[in-house]
C-alpha cells in the first residue's frame, strides 16, 4: 500500500525559502517568455495520445503535465489496458538496478536500500585550501570561506588523478547562499558587508582531491592538495567566443569586454572528453537589482532592490550604474582542474541563458557537441555543434587546442514538431490517419562562430546579440516552449539524448496558454522525459524524432507514464531534474521539488529491452533538501545534499533539519557517497 504523505511547507513543490534564496521568487512572476511560439505541451499531448492507442496502453491523459486534475482520455481496449497494467515483469530488474527500492518517507537523513552504507565526503566550511581554518559558524569570514568547501553543492564530477592511486579530483559547483540559515541573527533588509563577502566566497565552484578508503568504500578529503582549489564571485574569469570584446559587455571595470569577475548560481554542468568541467550559470538574474530594459524583463532582471542586497556594497550589481554587468552573467563555464592557475573561461558560442547544465559528447569525426536546457517556464534548449576537433596527447599546445573548442561551431534551438494534420487530432484520443504516435523536431541554427568572426542566422540581430539575447534569439525563430528544460544527457550506449522537464505549474494558469481537445490537463505539477533520437544517431545531425519516455506522478493516476512498463511496478516520482546515466546505460533521475509528499530522491529506470521504464528509487534526501549530483559510478553512487533544513521560517536558531551532524549544530550542505557494503557493483 502506497503511503499519503503531506507536503510540507512548499510552494509548486518548493519550499518558498528555496524560492526566495535559489530563483528570486521566478515562479511568482510572469514567464519572461511572451512569445507565440508553440508550446511543447500541446506537441507532446498528441503523441502520448496516438501512442496509448497504438500499444493498448493504461489509461493516459494527453499532456506534457501529470497533475491530478484534467480530462482524461482513454485507450480504445480497457480489457488491453487492464493486462498492461497489472502484467508483473518477469526476471530480475536491469543490471543495476537490482536494489530494493527505498519507500517514499520524511526522514531527515539520507535513506539508502538495504545493504548499502554511506558517508558525508565534505560538508559546506571543510577546509580544502592550505592556511583555511577549521569551520566555525559563529566566526566566519570571507578570507576563511574562501579556503573552504563552498555552500549549496550541486553537479559534481570525479576526475581520474594519474600517478596517484586511489584518489581522484571531486568538483563541486556551489549553486547559491541560503543566508538565514548560514548567519544567526540575520536581517534581511539589512545584510552586512561582512554577510555579503561571505556570500560572495561561497558561491562559485570547488576542486578537491579525494581518496578513497579500500576497507569500506567511503570517499575522504585530501586537504592542502596543491590541485585543491576555490572559484568564488571574485575569481578573475575570461570571456570567450563570439561576444567577447563586444560592446554589449564592456563595463567601466573593464572596459575590454574580455574579463569578468566570479560566477553565481552555477546549477548543473558536465565533463568534457578532454579532461575539463563545464558549470551552468542559471538563476543570474536575481543578484542584480534595478533593471528597467526589455531585454532584462525577458531574463527575469528585477526593478527593485534584490533580495541579497548585494548592489549595497558593489555597484557592478546595480543594473542602472553598470547596464552590461548583467550581460556578463548567464554562460557556460569551463574549469581545467589539472591547472590550479588556470584563469576559468565563460564561452559566449553557447549562448547566454538560465543554463541547467551543459553535457558533452563528440560527433563521429572528434568535434564536440554541447546539450543545454534554459530552465525556465515554458524556455527552450539547446545544442553547441563545435567546428574543430578534439586532439589527443596531454602536451600544452594539446591543452590549449582543446580549451579552444568550445569557441567556434553553431549554435541551434530545437523546435519540435507534430506530424499530422491538426484537424486529425480532435482531442479525443482517436488515432489519426498516418498511424504514428511519436513526432519530430529540427535545430534551428543561431549563430555560428569562426576564427574569423561570427555570423548570425537570425533576422535583425547581429551574432553579438545572439550571444547575448540568446533568448530572443530562440523568440524570433520560433523555437519550442518547454516546461522548464533542465538536464539533458546523452546516453553514451544508444547515443539517444533525454531531457528532464521538471514542471511548469502555469500552463492553463491566467492569461497562460490554456487547455484545449489536444492538450486537456493544466497544471504540469510533476514534470516528464523526453527521448531524442538524432537522425542517423549522429550528433551534428539538425533533425531528430522524439517520444515521450516518462510522464511523472503518482503511477496510480492515469495521466502518468513508463515507457509502457507495467505502473504498479514502478516508484512513485515527482519533478525530474539532474539526470546522469550508470555503466549499464540506465538512467538516474534526482528530483527537486517532489509533489507527491515525500522527500526528493534519486531513481534508477531502464532505458532499454524487455524492462524499459522500469523505475526504482534507490534514495531519499533529508528535510528541505533537493537531491543534487548525481554520480553513479561501477560502485559507488554520489549525491549533492543540497539546501537541507530549507523550509519557510527555517533559521539558524530555529532550524528545520538537524542532518549532517545532529542535534546542536548548524545544517549543512554536503556530498555523500553510497556504496554496498559487500563491496560488489552497484545494483547487480
Amino acid at each position: 500500500m502506497r503511503v499519503q504523505l503531506p507536503l510540507i511547507n512548499t510552494v509548486h513543490g518548493r519550499s518558498a525559502l528555496t524560492c526566495r534564496f535559489r530563483c528570486g521568487d521566478a515562479c511568482f512572476h510572469p514567464a519572461p517568455n511572451t512569445s507565440s511560439n508553440p508550446y511543447v505541451g500541446d506537441v507532446i499531448a498528441t503523441a502520448l495520445s496516438r501512442r496509448s492507442m497504438m500499444r493498448a496502453a493504461a489509461v493516459v491523459t494527453v499532456a506534457a503535465a501529470a497533475g491530478t486534475a484534467g480530462t482524461v482520455v482513454t485507450a480504445p481496449s480497457a480489457e488491453a489496458a487492464a493486462q498492461q497494467a497489472t502484467a508483473k515483469p518477469k526476471g530480475k530488474a536491469a543490471r543495476g538496478l537490482r536494489f530494493t527500492p527505498v519507500a517514499p518517507n520524511t526522514a531527515d537523513t539520507v535513506t539508502a536500500p538495504a545493504g548499502y552504507s554511506q558517508n558525508v565526503v565534505v560538508r559546506w566550511g571543510e577546509p580544502i585550501l592550505r592556511g583555511a581554518p577549521a569551520f566555525d559558524p559563529d566566526r566566519q569570514t570571507a578570507a576563511a570561506q574562501s579556503g573552504q568547501f563552498g555552500y549549496n553543492n550541486d553537479f559534481l564530477a570525479l576526475l581520474p588523478l594519474p600517478g596517484e592511486r586511489g584518489r581522484q579530483v571531486l568538483v563541486a559547483n556551489h549553486e547559491y547562499t541560503d543566508e538565514v540559515l548560514m548567519f544567526r541573527g540575520y536581517d534581511a533588509a539589512d545584510p552586512t558587508r561582512e554577510q555579503v563577502e561571505i556570500a560572495w566566497a561561497a558561491h562559485g565552484l570547488s576542486a578537491v582531491v579525494v581518496e578513497e578508503n579500500k576497507k569500506n568504500g567511503a570517499l575522504t578529503v585530501v586537504p592542502r592538495h596543491h590541485l585543491n582549489r576555490r572559484v568564488t564571485a571574485t575569481t578573475g574569469f575570461r570571456l570567450t567566443g563570439p561576444a567577447a570584446g563586444s560592446d554589449l559587455l564592456k563595463t567601466s571595470a573593464d572596459p575590454t569586454g574580455r574579463k569578468v569577475l566570479g560566477t553565481l548560481n552555477n546549477c548543473s554542468g558536465g565533463t568534457t572528453p578532454w579532461g575539463t568541467t563545464l558549470h551552468g550559470e542559471e538563476n543570474f538574474n536575481q543578484y542584480f537589482a534595478n533593471a528597467g530594459r526589455a531585454t532584462d524583463k525577458r531574463y527575469g532582471i528585477g526593478t527593485g532592490a534584490s533580495e541579497r542586497k548585494w548592489e549595497r556594497f558593489d555597484k557592478r550589481f546595480d543594473v542602472a550604474q553598470e547596464p552590461n554587468e548583467v550581460h556578463r552573467f548567464g554562460y557556460v563555464v569551463e574549469l581545467d582542474p589539472y591547472d590550479p592557475s588556470s584563469a576559468p573561461r565563460k564561452h559566449t558560442a553557447l549562448g547566454r541563458f538560465k543554463h541547467e547544465g551543459a553535457t558533452v559528447r563528440l560527433t563521429h569525426d572528434g568535434r564536440p557537441v554541447v546539450y543545454s536546457g534554459d530552465d525556465e517556464r515554458f524556455d527552450y534548449f539547446y545544442k553547441f555543434v563545435g567546428s574543430k576537433r578534439m586532439k589527443h596527447g596531454s602536451g600544452r599546445a594539446v591543452r590549449e587546442h582543446n580549451l579552444s573548442l568550445l569557441d567556434e561551431g553553431t549554435l541551434y534551438v530545437a523546435r519540435l514538431t507534430g506530424d499530422s494534420p491538426a484537424i486529425e487530432i480532435d482531442g479525443t484520443g482517436k488515432l489519426p490517419a498516418d498511424g504514428e504516435f511519436d513526432g519530430g523536431g529540427e535545430w534551428i541554427a543561431l549563430v555560428t562562430a569562426t576564427a574569423k568572426g561570427a555570423v548570425s542566422h537570425v533576422e535583425g540581430m547581429t551574432a553579438d546579440e545572439v550571444c547575448v539575447f540568446t533568448r530572443l534569439a530562440g523568440d524570433k525563430v520560433g523555437a519550442t516552449k518547454m516546461d522548464r528544460p533542465e538536464d539533458i544527457e546523452p546516453n553514451p550506449h544508444s547515443g539517444k539524448v533525454y531531457v528532464a522537464l521538471t514542471n511548469n505549474t502555469n500552463r492553463g494558469v491566467g492569461t497562460n496558454a490554456p487547455a484545449d481537445e489536444a492538450n486537456p490537463r493544466n497544471a504540469n505539477k510533476h514534470g516528464h522525459i523526453l527521448e531524442l533520437t538524432e537522425r542517423w544517431n549522429r550528433a551534428d545531425s539538425t533533425k531528430f524524432a522524439w517520444t515521450l519516455f516518462l510522464v511523472a506522478g503518482d503511477p496510480e493516476d492515469p495521466a502518468t507514464y513508463f515507457a509502457g512498463f507495467p505502473k504498479d511496478a514502478v516508484s512513485p516520482i515527482s519533478c525530474p531534474d539532474n539526470v546522469a546515466f550508470d555503466p549499464h546505460g540506465n538512467l538516474w533521475i534526482s528530483t527537486d521539488g517532489n509533489q507527491l509528499g515525500s522527500h526528493d530522491g534519486l531513481f534508477g529506470v531502464a532505458t532499454k529491452g524487455e524492462r524499459r521504464g522500469e523505475l526504482k528509487q534507490f534514495l531519499t534526501v533529508p528535510t528541505g533538501a533537493e537531491t543534487c549530483g548525481p554520480l553513479v559510478q561501477d560502485r559507488r553512487v554520489l549525491v549533492a545534499v543540497q539546501h537541507p533544513g530549507e523550509i519557510s521560517g527555517a533559521t539558524v536558531e530555529k532550524p528545520a533539519s538537524t542532518w549532517p551532524d545532529g542535534p546542536g549544530k548548524i545544517v549543512r550542505p554536503a556530498v555523500v557517497a553510497v556504496w554496498r557494503k559487500d563491496g560488489d557493483d552497484i545494483g547487480v
